[in-house]
């Protein structure tokens, strides 16, 4: 199974700290962010990797290479203007495998992939999104998934209250390289908005809840938790040097 990483996002919650330094780069317990991300790929077993960059891509690329350091065989794809999550997948169209694991830039979440990508692939549905139960509301992150019976049958980051949704997206999915098909040709493009509600309302999203919490570096605060977490020995995601 392919993995494809968003990682051309620019950061600006993040202020001053990604003036220079793209925000996949952003060092956490002595490893760029990235890092953590793909040893936990390579550690699964998923080696083939495509990372979709942007801005200060060249950063990105001049560290990692090919990935033969971390076991991996790693291809690029960089947009030169900001095209937005859709938009860089389709721009990579030609290098997508026929199913891949998509993985949010700035997202981490330390599971089992492997079964992930079985439940997608027994569902024969065209995308898979992992939820998180947010009883805890440990996150910071509004609620923004409802599901039933196994679909995805809402998703909605701005609702002013959290009726009805239980759940957050957490940064992972599986598709079919066919959603590529419901991206408009031109222009930047939010999968979120305008390709999720595709899948959804023609049954095609299906779930895969989790009560493993998730941890991001969208804010300052964020950055220092996740760096905390990684960085204690007794955590199933700590890696070697």
């Amino acid at each position: 199974m392919q993995a494809v990483i968003l990682a051309g996002g620019l950061g600006t919650r993040l202020g001053t700290l990604t003036r220079d330094v793209p925000k996949p780069m952003m060092p956490v317990a002595g490893k760029p962010y990235l890092e953590h991300q793909l040893r936990w790929l390579s550690k699964q077993g998923i080696t083939n990797i495509l990372l979709l960059t942007g801005y200060l891509g060249e950063q990105i690329q001049a560290y990692f290479g090919n990935g033969s350091g971390l076991g991996l065989r790693i291809q690029y794809s960089r947009e030169q203007t900001p095209m937005g999550t859709g938009g860089s997948l389709r721009d990579a169209s030609g290098l997508l495998a026929e199913q891949f694991l998509l993985i949010y830039g700035d997202s981490y979440l330390p599971i089992d992939y492997c079964d992930v990508i079985h439940i997608f692939q027994a569902s024969k549905r065209r995308g898979l999104m992992v939820v998180y139960d947010n009883a805890l509301g440990d996150t910071s992150v509004r609620n923004n998934v409802a599901i039933d019976g196994g679909l995805v049958t809402r998703y909605d980051k701005s609702a002013a209250d959290a009726a009805g949704l239980r759940f957050v997206e957490a940064g992972i999915l599986v598709f079919q390289r066919s959603i590529v098909d419901l991206i408009p040709p031109h222009g930047p493009i939010s999968l979120e908005e305008q390709v999720f509600p595709i899948l959804i309302a023609q049954g095609q999203m299906i779930a895969y809840a989790t009560t493993q919490r998730f941890y991001d570096i969208g804010t300052p605060e964020r950055l220092r938790f996740i760096e905390e977490f990684v960085g204690h020995d007794h955590h199933p995601d700590t890696f070697p040097n």
